[in-house]
């Protein structure tokens, strides 16, 4: 069954805040192979101009598709998440995800579509720190394949 488009424009409570720890970018830069010393080093962050080691930039998916889970766990929604796959991934920044941040993430449904009977849910993550500026904006797609017949 085709999900509601009366839920486009929906928004999400804000989650709980979320502390971005050196030990983590560190862990997660290592997981992806990015050798960069700005994730690392204080020093060579702040040679670049940073305050604190930054985060490679797919870092706040993490938090941002955690946050999505809001919407894929709105019973009134109807997403089967049983047959959820990622479709796409995209960020725009204000600035660098840093350590010592602390950020909340603010989702909402931004298009819902049906393609082949497959569902589609466009949803737009907004992460904002401790200070309530944005830092950076999160679009997930999430595809909900359809159901085999027979």
């Amino acid at each position: 069954m085709a999900l509601d488009q009366s839920f486009v424009g929906r928004s999400y409570p804000p989650t709980r805040p979320y502390e971005v720890g050196r030990e983590k970018i560190r862990e997660f830069a290592e997981a992806i192979g990015d050798a960069n010393p700005a994730y690392t080093d204080p020093e060579a962050a702040a040679a670049l101009g940073h305050p604190e080691v930054i985060a490679p930039p797919t870092f706040v998916f993490a938090i941002t598709y955690r946050a999505a889970g809001q919407v894929v766990r709105d019973p009134q929604l109807g997403l089967d998440y049983s047959r959820v796959v990622h479709g796409d991934q995209k960020f725009a920044y204000t600035r660098p995800v840093r350590a010592g941040d602390v950020l909340t993430v603010t989702s909402s449904i931004e298009s819902v579509k049906s393609l082949a009977g497959n569902d589609v849910v466009d949803i737009r993550g907004e992460v904002h720190d401790a200070a309530g500026a944005h830092v950076v904006t999160a679009w997930t797609k999430l595809v909900a394949r359809a159901a085999e017949e027979g």
